[in-house]
């Protein structure tokens, strides 16, 4: 089969094995998958994988012990836990020490015609969904963590630092919380696509200092972890999206001293994600500036680091639905 393949460097491989899935796994033939600053991270170094890249997607189940589930559409959660260790018999497999992740660790990805999860991973995409829309339920659920680590009222000051692909949803989660959020945003398309979705935004300069009770940090550099931290008020929460490689800057005294709440927030829940596509209250396709075939993943990955890029996406093959009205890359 077709796969984008790293190690070391990426390449589109034509002559990988289809997956075989193990009697509790599924095999998915994979018709859209979506390019991450992870995926771009991990071509850069910030952690050791070497396999198949990706780990947004939406297919439909090629086969599976399950029969009743095969051909079945269906997005698929990321991390695959021991399911004996403690956080596993708790429910929380995400932080598993010995998990692997889609496309990120010790497990081949969604750059690629197949893919294979436990079916206990895959969740059925309702049909009012298109899978333009339902690629983004991965990101979109890492989004709404946020909301599951420190609830948001009305009212509420939330500032949102960064407002790129995982910003852009950050932002639109936020909103329907009837929070007074703001996100920094840098390039003319991000602000004009807050600007559509109702959502106020803001200039770095113009980032009140300890103004705000809840700030996202989405934008993965060092500067907006500087504009984040300053911007959070005493007593309030600073939530990190972003993974940085080499180390932050960071006063720990002055968080003491302001009793600052730090949290970390990675992966979320996929099943609140997809009600709020098949309800209509996040529409993600705007964000789509350009979708590629698989066998131009490398050109898809270099289009994804763009500044200002949205998101991209990478055709499979698998039967995807064509993204309606891309936005145009920057």
């Amino acid at each position: 089969m077709q796969a984008l393949y790293l190690d070391r460097r990426v390449r589109l491989r034509t002559d990988l094995p289809v997956p075989e899935p193990a009697p509790d796994e599924a095999l998915v033939r994979v018709h859209l998958a979506g390019v991450c600053a992870t995926d771009l991270a991990l071509v850069d170094g910030y952690y050791p994988f070497c396999g198949v890249l990706g780990h947004e997607f939406v297919g439909h189940i090629a086969a599976a012990t399950a029969a009743g589930r095969v051909g079945q559409r269906v997005v698929g959660e990321i991390n695959v836990g021991c399911g004996q260790c403690a956080d596993c018999l708790a429910g929380r497999p995400t932080q598993c020490g010995t998990r692997t992740a889609l496309g990120i660790r010790a497990r081949d990805g969604a750059f690629a015609e197949y893919l294979r999860l436990p079916l206990a991973n895959l969740l059925p995409v309702p049909d009012q969904i298109s899978d333009a829309a339902a690629v983004f339920t991965e990101p979109l659920a890492a989004a709404l963590q946020v909301l599951v680590q420190r609830p948001v009222g009305p009212g509420e000051r939330v500032l949102v630092v960064g407002a790129g692909r995982l910003g852009q949803l950050l932002a639109r989660v936020l909103r329907l919380t009837g929070a007074d959020l703001e996100v920094v945003a840098r390039h003319p398309g991000q602000r004009q696509l807050l600007e559509d979705a109702g959502v106020r935004w803001v200039a770095e300069t113009a980032v009140a200092d300890a103004t705000y009770d809840l700030v996202v940090e989405a934008s993965g550099g060092p500067g907006g972890f500087a504009i984040a931290r300053r911007a959070v008020r005493r007593r309030g929460t600073l939530a990190l999206k972003s993974t940085y490689r080499g180390e932050l800057a960071l006063d720990l005294s002055a968080l003491v001293v302001d009793e600052v709440t730090l949290i970390g927030s990675r992966c979320g829940p996929f099943a609140p994600a997809l009600r709020l596509l098949a309800q209509g209250l996040v529409d993600p396709t705007p964000l789509i500036c350009e979708q590629l075939p698989l066998a131009q993943g490398p050109a898809a990955l270099a289009v994804a680091r763009r500044p200002g890029t949205m998101k991209v996406l990478i055709d499979c093959g698998g039967g995807a639905r064509q993204a309606a009205g891309t936005t145009g890359c920057g």
